[in-house]
């Protein structure tokens, strides 16, 4: 066993590792075998009684007999089709610190060493389980651009999952998207690295805290970060398949939000199913050791994902050398996976290799521990008030949604949005009435009271807004073309039925009636059959505006949409709180201020686009000349900004760029996204343009402001990648406010300064 290196987090100094030293000390080779593994479905560890009570089975005593203690359960309150737990047999929220207790004394009254197992749960956006507040799923977050709010976020939900007495909540957060084919688009923040970085250290510090003192304070929770690494990068948006990145486009691309996730104090990374260049991630040295322990001093576990190591069975010959093979590479913990737990046999045949490599894995998994109050007396939770989490949930959800077209109709003399008072509209489309569509995947069915639909919250509160808004079927075409406007609501769904099939690690298989979701790839991005058709029919038999809302998990094809549509409002998975939210942008109660995360594409054959290509794609494709549909940081709002000017300067170490801007459109905020791109000119790579810093912008209606953003110099010249034989360090930078754009040259010579040249609008 080895000393750490000295400043990287958890050195011998820590007591959180000198506690688990001590512990796993006195444990066998068997006991410590055991800490790496998480074989247990926990919805499967407890049951209730006739009466109503709740108690541990035997498959959780077998297991913890097994290994004289346990490492981790996973899912304990996991409810979902999968687990077939619902409101009828889940563990409501009331009952769930109570079931938590029940199993962590269990468990360490049968360990020799006092040691309780690390609860693990999913909370991707807002916990997995009954109850539980959710949030809009990642692809929504990355629309707010607002890191702040998701931060609070979080922390709200780590509350929430600290008092039910979870330990570790695994987190979708480093996965880019890179393919609207791929079905986990959702779960990404969107294309951008530099803002994966930023909500994923959000995320992080939410629910960790600065440095961890949400742990120490027995206030927050763990954090496992997923996929680790470039799981988005999949080939052909096929989930798990082989990602064929150069090590360039991985450390530009794929890494910077683990870094990010990493240096914000993150306890676990989980290791991808996908492959880099033909070695998959759980049997990757180069990638969990080297450059994750080594290079970014990373002190926390390194946890599978589900049956990942048993999935390299085939390519090194038996589940022996699979687990011999995960844990050498730097796994830690497993999760279903038989292959871990023959691990004796590994050190059997190899006790040189592979013994030091158990106890490493193993003082890792108990300093977590230690850290989440596992090694010592046992923690009792304090009651406490159950957090505000649903109005982050709308606040989000509201600082997400898209506008992305609003013109007059034929005729019209103003924006078919906000509907105007005084008319009576309908609403109608395929998923006007459908609460699960705006949702996501990984999540518990929601209570009754919280079912309420984009249809339900329009009718409900229209006329609060001086307008009558009813339902009607989309193929009426006598209520369509008498109403003064349509609002027709289309898009996607992650949703699983409980009569769906599932493969062996809960993604959906075989057929289901969802289009999005784990499991769900699709070769064409576009909406599902027959939607595109039904808005056409409205569009033919409309007189007043129509007014398309698409709910999404993925970047469609929306150019028929845009087509048939005099506004388009697009919102990824909003949550329980996205019918209202929707209601309140329609009818005037709200603003529209969400931005594109991602590169919308005018045609599937076009795919993938993306906004940092290194060369574009406009003018290549003879039948599709322009393929893309919106770009990343595009969509509009009901009021406007005027630019006056837009400044680049040297700041320190920084460069300063400056926008003096105005409100206008009457009554409205002034609303817009001040982002800044920049391109290296110059040396021996060919560079991608990237988004390198942002702000938002929020002008009082007939007032002025100035917005401003600091971006580091390393960050724009990058000093890191290789210089031309001759010359200065060059990048162009574009900074783009309001549906203009401005461009600057920086420059910095061999003496280091920095300086801008000129500017162009």
């Amino acid at each position: 066993m080895t000393h750490d290196a000295p400043g990287v987090r958890g050195t011998w100094t820590d007591p959180a590792r000198r506690r688990a030293a001590e512990v796993m000390a006195g444990m066998s080779l068997r006991e410590r075998v055991g800490q790496l593994n998480q074989r247990l479905l926990g919805w499967q560890a407890v049951e209730r009684t006739a009466q109503g009570e709740w108690r541990t089975t035997d498959l959780l005593r077998e297991e913890v007999d097994r290994w004289g203690g346990l490492g981790a359960l996973y899912g304990l309150f996991r409810a979902d089709a999968w687990s077939g737990r619902g409101w009828a047999d889940g563990i409501r929220p009331e009952a769930r610190a109570e079931v938590a207790a029940l199993v962590v004394e269990e468990v360490r009254a049968a360990s020799g060493q006092d040691v309780g197992p690390l609860l693990v749960e999913e909370a991707p956006h807002g916990h997995q389980a009954l109850g539980a507040e959710l949030l809009p799923v990642n692809l929504a977050v990355g629309a707010t651009w607002d890191a702040e709010l998701y931060r609070q976020a979080c922390a709200s939900v780590a509350t929430s999952l600290r008092a039910d007495g979870v330990h570790l909540a695994l987190l979708s957060t480093l996965d880019l998207l890179q393919d609207p084919r791929w079905g986990r688009s959702e779960e990404c923040y969107g294309e951008v690295p530099a803002l994966a970085a930023r909500m994923t250290e959000a995320a992080v510090v939410g629910m960790q805290g600065h440095d961890r003192s949400r742990l120490a304070d027995g206030t927050g929770v763990g954090v496992v970060l997923k996929h680790f690494a470039a799981q988005g990068a999949g080939t052909g948006g096929r989930n798990g398949h082989s990602a064929a990145l150069g090590p360039r486009d991985l450390a530009e691309l794929h890494l910077p939000a683990a870094r990010a996730g990493v240096a914000a104090g993150a306890l676990g990374l989980m290791a991808a199913y996908n492959d880099i260049d033909g070695v998959p991630c759980v049997a990757n040295r180069a990638l969990l050791t080297d450059l994750l322990r080594g290079e970014w001093g990373f002190d926390g576990l390194v946890m599978a994902d589900g049956l990942a190591v048993d999935r390299i069975v085939e390519q090194v010959g038996d589940p022996v050398a699979a687990a011999a093979t995960a844990l050498r590479a730097g796994v830690d913990l497993s999760l279903w996976d038989r292959s871990f737990t023959m691990l004796e046999e590994a050190v059997a045949q190899s006790p040189d290799l592979l013994s030091r490599a158990v106890d490493e894995a193993c003082l890792r998994v108990l300093t977590v521990k230690a850290r989440s109050g596992l090694l010592g007396p046992v923690d009792e939770a304090q009651p406490s008030d159950r957090p505000a989490t649903g109005d982050l949930s709308v606040a989000i959800a509201a600082r997400s949604v898209v506008l992305l077209r609003n013109e007059p109709a034929a005729g019209a003399d103003r924006p078919a949005l906000p509907v105007a008072p005084g008319g009576r509209w309908v609403v109608t489309g395929p998923r006007a009435d459908d609460v699960d569509a705006m949702l996501g995947d990984y999540v518990a069915p929601l209570a009754p009271d919280r079912r309420v639909s984009v249809a339900d919250a329009l009718t409900a509160s229209s006329g609060a807004h001086g307008v009558v808004v009813e339902r009607a079927d989309a193929d009426d075409v006598a209520a369509v073309a008498a109403a003064d406007g349509v609002v027709v609501v289309l898009g996607g769904s992650s949703h699983r039925a409980y009569t769906d099939e599932f493969a062996d690690n809960g993604a959906n298989a075989g057929q289901t009636a969802a289009d999005c979701g784990e499991g769900v790839d699709i070769a064409s991005p576009v909406l599902p059959a027959g939607q595109v058709e039904t808005l056409a029919a409205v569009r033919a038999a409309a007189r007043g505006p129509v007014v398309a809302v698409v709910l999404a998990g993925r970047p469609y094809v929306l150019t028929d949409v845009v087509a048939h549509s005099d506004a388009v409002l697009l919102a990824f998975y909003p949550g329980p709180g996205g019918g209202r939210v929707i209601a309140d942008l329609l009818l005037g109660a709200r603003q529209p201020v969400g931005r594109l995360p991602v590169t919308l594409p005018a045609h599937p054959g076009a795919i993938p686009v993306r906004d940092d290509e290194r060369m574009p794609a406009e003018g290549v494709y003879r039948d599709v000349p322009e393929p893309v549909l919106a770009r990343v940081g595009d969509g509009i709002g009901y009021g406007g900004l005027d630019v006056h000017g837009v400044r680049l300067s040297v700041s320190g170490e920084d460069l300063l760029v400056e926008a003096d801007v105005r409100a206008v459109r009457g009554d409205w905020h002034g609303e817009g996204l001040l982002l800044v791109r920049s391109r290296r000119v110059g040396g021996l790579d060919w560079a991608r343009t990237v988004v390198v810093g942002w702000e938002r912008a929020s002008v009082a209606p007939g007032d002025g402001a100035q917005v401003s953003v600091r971006v580091p110099v390393h960050d724009v010249l990058r000093p890191d990648l290789p210089l031309a034989v001759l010359g200065d360090r060059r990048a162009r930078i574009e900074v783009a406010l309001a549906g203009r754009r401005w461009s600057f040259d920086v420059t910095q010579d061999g003496a280091g300064e920095v300086t801008v040249d000129g500017s162009r609008a």
